[in-house]
């Protein structure tokens, strides 16, 4: 085990400074150790009372793609796969829906493309929606 990642995921427990937790949600992101994946998972589902938690979630939503591509954990894999098209298909917040989105584009199975399809049938924000299209193209 990666004590760094370990030391990582426990500071980000027991900050309170939402800009400090979405650093160290970027830096596990980026380390794309399997360790962080289920944080980044509980990250991208927790609910948001303001928008710096809406920031924390987007971080992770992208540090998903990254540890998604990388993990050979293929229930892991699939969790943050999971948690991803939660966000796209469910999430109130379009950033992070848009987040989700290009994660999910950079993965690109026929599994992906079907959850994107859905999600263009029933975004309503343009942004995401052009977006989802960018990435179907």
């Amino acid at each position: 085990m990666d004590t760094k990642v370990e030391s990582l995921i426990a500071d980000y427990h027991t900050c309170i400074d939402q800009n400090e937790q979405a650093r160290i949600i970027s830096i596990l992101a980026e380390l794309g150790d399997d360790l962080a994946i289920d944080l980044l998972v509980d990250v991208v589902g927790v609910e948001v009372a303001n928008h710096c938690q809406g920031n924390v979630r987007r971080v992770a939503a992208r540090g998903l793609e990254k540890m998604v591509i990388s993990t050979t954990d293929s229930e892991k894999r699939q969790k943050a796969i999971d948690k991803l098209s939660w966000a796209l298909l469910n999430a109130e917040d379009w950033a992070l829906r848009y987040a989700a989105a290009v994660s999910l584009g950079a993965v690109a199975t026929v599994e992906i493309n079907t959850i994107l399809y859905q999600a263009m049938t029933q975004e309503s924000d343009r942004v995401v929606k052009e977006r989802i299209q960018m990435i179907l193209k």
